[in-house]
């Protein structure tokens, strides 16, 4: 089936590598702890908007942020440009995002975590949002979405599979919040034909 699938399809002015809707994935949080969070070099990419947007919340998570993070936004803000070129969140000693904040031993996003208790407009990066999907801004308007396979990330594989949930069903709410509801409908149609 995943044979007649071609490597990359367009859909709605979207380039998506087909692995977006042939691989299994769900999140697997009590394994993970959200590691996604604080592994890594960079922050998580976002756009000039979402810099506004979380400055604005900053405010209603400062309390849930570590004294480190505190610090760090304190310093340089919430993003930085990273070394390609890219606004990305910004992070402490060298991995964690500044947005990180604990329960336990997991790890949770301080935005995310402030918009389901106090009902904020702004959730998180949509970058984050959409992982395992990662988006590519080609230029001219050209948008590319691709399947980002990482170690840390092997639970959820086994989760998604043992689901048979494709990266696409499991982004549902994401994909439709970034592309809308019409474009994702048609993700799916074209999907359904493989």
């Amino acid at each position: 089936m995943t044979n007649n699938i071609p490597p990359i399809l367009e859909i709605g002015g979207v380039l998506i590598s087909s692995d977006i809707l042939t691989e299994m994935f769900c999140c697997d949080y009590e394994k993970c702890k959200g590691i996604c969070c604080v592994e890594g070099t960079d922050g998580a990419p976002v756009t000039l908007e979402e810099i506004a947007s979380m400055e604005e919340a900053l405010e209603g998570v400062w309390p849930l942020l570590s004294a480190s993070a505190q610090s760090v936004i304190d310093r340089q803000g919430v993003a930085y440009t990273d070394r390609d070129g890219d606004l990305v969140t910004s992070i402490v000693h060298g991995k964690d995002c500044v947005f990180t904040c604990y329960e336990g031993d997991n790890c949770l996003c301080a935005l995310e975590k402030a918009h389901r208790q106090e009902a904020r407009a702004f959730v998180k990066p949509i970058s984050c949002a959409l992982y395992p999907i990662r988006e590519k801004n080609f230029g001219h308007g050209v948008i590319g979405l691709n399947y980002h396979r990482w170690a840390v990330c092997k639970d959820a594989v086994a989760k998604g599979k043992a689901l048979g949930l494709p990266v696409y069903k499991f982004l549902k709410e994401p994909l439709i919040r970034r592309f809308g509801e019409a474009w994702y409908e048609e993700l799916c149609e074209v999907a359904s034909l493989f």
